[in-house]
């Protein structure tokens, strides 16, 4: 797992948020671009492979969050599609579905980024924890926009 360059030292818990995570992203997925360290959280099998990647957008831009999963698979992370998320509180639907049909995003439908709302989330987060495995569970909550 990985979390944004910009929030390892932020705590949680009494915790840090990177304690027990990557101190550095493998190179294939970095390859060189600074967006890319700053998605939220990047998810890794063990190989090193791309599970998945969150870019969460509580008040922040939806457009820097698409921009960053747009660096992430344009640099060679063929294992991007379908696996990228965009968390957001729930009124902020229609905001994700505007820019990801933006005609600068032209390539964003390619990836298929889905759209994980915070209800959704909460509502399913005990039943994941306890009965799911790997990306399947996020896939079943996560909407197309």
């Amino acid at each position: 797992m990985w979390i944004a360059a910009n929030d390892r030292s932020r705590e949680y818990n009494g915790s840090r948020l990177s304690d027990g995570c990557l101190d550095k992203l493998p190179t294939e997925l970095a390859q060189g671009i600074e967006s890319v360290r700053l998605i939220d959280v990047i998810w890794l099998e063990n190989s090193g492979v791309l599970a998945a990647a969150f870019e969460v957008e509580h008040s922040t831009s939806i457009y820097s969050g698409i921009v960053r999963m747009l660096d992430l698979a344009l640099s060679g992370s063929t294992a991007a599609h379908g696996k990228l998320f965009l968390v957001a509180p729930d009124h902020r639907r229609d905001d994700v579905t505007a820019q990801l049909r933006r005609p600068a995003f032209s390539r964003v439908a390619e990836l298929d980024i889905r759209y994980l709302p915070y209800s959704a989330l909460k509502e399913h987060r005990a039943s994941m924890a306890r009965f799911g495995s790997g990306i399947k569970p996020l896939l079943g909550i996560a909407l197309r926009c």
